[in-house]
């Protein structure tokens, strides 16, 4: 849309100028600015057009590595929707499903120790936090916090009562978030226990506080935070399908490399006869509009586009099959619209640039994997380098050792002969950032790159978005400009 012409007269994303003939990955395009009457970036409602519930365009890929129940819990907080892998067996998953569903929909869910707690089994449980702290209880009642720096100079055998602040407050679950902000700030305390009356309810912080006021929960019919599991097409997946939403899984992904191939149609069709005409389906993955209108018409309500782009794919290198994501989520976001239905971008992305972008060409919502896997609450556990660097280890699912895990029923000979055709990266290092090493930094930076991006767009919500923005075409070195650099020439 040119600056000059008024709001409302286009539904689709237009080029700058006539699009180029090839495909186009993230880094090939650019958002031109327009005319905007959006005044501020708190004024960009996010919540996704796709109607699942969630207030933010982010999903949590389903890796074995990632998505686990710390993850679904702080991203359905800050309103996004974390897939349970596929992998993970469904009684597994029914458990993790009822822990989510009881979790306090403001306040961090916080260690728990108790003052006869050793400092070494602290140490070992208090970097699960972004925040580094634990609450010391009597019964149910808080009597103290803890945090790393509390524990220095102490022993690994002492206990926790001798070592934990003996300053500390509590927040009354309810306070607004602003108040929480400052008394936090006033009293110089980084992190409370939350209190109904005495009994201890959740945990906070100056940040959560913050973000408390900035984000709204996704959350299920029932006020409960929204959860969502992945099935394979292989086997029984009508009865997994139902015994994963009888366990209380609000969406269902119905999920494989190829999307577009009879087995995925016809386990779509066997799980939407399963579940009936309204439960959320989602299904992929795909790159071309052919695909996409296979699979609605199979019954899915969202379709995952990408092929290849993620951080531990090799398909293209294996097989060199696939498409340049931005490319593919243009044509296949084009297709669904048509159908009355949506896509999600999944993968390629590295930048806050390229979920802006995936959301201009015409995504509902942007599944992101390992660049949340060097985050505290991503599945894996925290290790360290020869230099003291944290690191968890990552891994794609289609890797020898993710088809390992997806086989380990089988027989022997079965499960070594399928080893043969890995698709994906087996053993990756993705180090925490120290600037930003939970996955609620990460979504500061992405949420906040995507809010400017709709008001230089001049768009108060993703749908606008999609309708105004105008993408022009840039060279490798035009991609090199745009990017800042943190030490001199």
């Amino acid at each position: 849309m040119r600056s000059d012409e008024p709001a409302g007269t286009m539904t689709d994303m237009q080029f700058l100028s006539s699009p180029p003939g090839y495909d186009l990955t993230y880094d090939d395009v650019f958002m031109v600015p327009q005319h905007s009457a959006v005044s501020s970036r708190l004024d960009v409602d996010l919540t996704t057009p796709d109607q699942l519930g969630t207030t933010i365009p982010i999903a949590v890929a389903n890796m074995t590595a990632i998505s686990g129940r710390r993850m679904a819990e702080t991203i359905g907080r800050r309103g996004g929707l974390a897939v349970l892998p596929q992998d993970i067996p469904t009684s597994v998953v029914a458990n993790v499903v009822a822990w989510l569903k009881n979790r306090h929909l403001l306040y961090d869910t916080p260690i728990v120790l108790t003052p006869e707690t050793t400092i070494g089994e602290a140490l070992s449980l208090l970097h699960k936090r972004a925040h580094g702290g634990a609450v010391v209880v009597e019964g149910e009642r808080p009597v103290g916090v803890l945090t790393e720096r509390d524990c220095a100079g102490w022993d690994r055998f002492a206990q926790v009562g001798a070592a934990m602040s003996p300053h500390m407050i509590t927040i009354e679950d309810g306070t607004d978030p602003a108040k929480i902000f400052d008394l936090l700030t006033d009293e110089r305390v980084r992190i409370a226990p939350v209190v109904a009356g005495e009994r201890l309810v959740g945990v906070t912080t100056r940040k959560g506080a913050v973000r408390a006021g900035l984000y709204q929960p996704a959350v299920d019919g029932g006020g409960r935070l929204l959860t969502a599991a992945a099935i394979g097409v292989n086997g029984d997946v009508a009865g997994r399908a139902t015994t994963l939403l009888a366990s209380g899984v609000d969406v269902l992904v119905v999920d494989t490399a190829h999307g577009f191939q009879q087995k995925m149609i016809d386990a779509l069709r066997s799980v939407r006869a399963a579940v009936g005409p309204d439960q959320p389906l989602v299904a992929g993955n795909v790159v071309s509009a052919d695909g996409t209108r296979a699979l609605i018409e199979a019954g899915a309500d969202v379709v995952k586009v990408g092929v290849g782009p993620g951080a531990m794919c090799t398909t293209r290198m294996m097989t060199g099959v696939g498409r340049p994501q931005f490319s593919a989520v243009l044509e296949c976001s084009a297709a669904a619209r048509a159908a009355g239905k949506y896509v999600w971008a999944d993968g390629g992305v590295k930048h806050p640039r390229d979920v802006a972008l995936a959301l201009a060409a015409g995504a509902s919502s942007v599944m992101i994997g390992s660049w949340f896997a060097g985050t505290y609450e991503s599945a894996g556990d925290i290790h360290s380098d020869s230099d003291g660097r944290q690191y968890k280890e990552s891994f794609g699912m289609a890797s020898a050792r993710a088809v390992s895990a997806r086989t380990r029923e089988q027989s022997g000979f079965d499960r070594a002969r399928s080893g043969l055709f890995d698709e994906g990266i087996s053993s990756a290092r993705m180090y925490l950032d120290p600037a930003r090493p939970g996955v609620e930094d990460l979504l500061d930076t992405i949420m906040a790159g995507v809010r400017s991006a709709c008001t230089y767009a001049g768009a108060s919500t993703i749908e606008e978005l999609h309708a105004r923005a105008v993408i022009g075409v840039q060279s490798a070195a035009g991609y090199e400009e745009g990017r800042p650099r943190p030490v001199s020439w």
